[in-house]
């Protein structure tokens, strides 16, 4: 599924052994950029209703914000990073 291959970016070869796996590092990110997408989102709502501002409302905002963005980062970087290249997934992410 990653785009380096067909946009050139790719010489596919393995990563170094010691490197985070794809599912980690998908994780991570999407935990972090889920916290950020919520306070972002939450201020957005802050911003457009002012005054106007209930509860559930900010809380709605808040999660489509943490799932929204969260699920878009990680697509980026199963999309972009070199760790989730397939030779990459199969010989490190698929330990049992």
């Amino acid at each position: 599924m990653a785009l380096r291959r067909y946009l050139g970016f790719s010489d596919g070869e393995l990563m170094r052994s010691d490197a985070k796996p794809c599912s980690r590092l998908m994780r991570q990110t999407a935990g972090i950029f889920c916290v950020g997408g919520a306070l972002g989102f939450w201020i957005l709502c802050r911003l457009h209703y002012g005054p106007r501002i209930t509860i559930p409302r900010s809380l709605r905002w808040a999660g489509c914000g943490a799932v929204s963005v969260s699920s878009t980062t990680a697509l980026l970087v199963r999309l972009f990073s070199p760790e989730c290249e397939p030779q990459n997934i199969a010989a490190y992410d698929n330990k049992k």
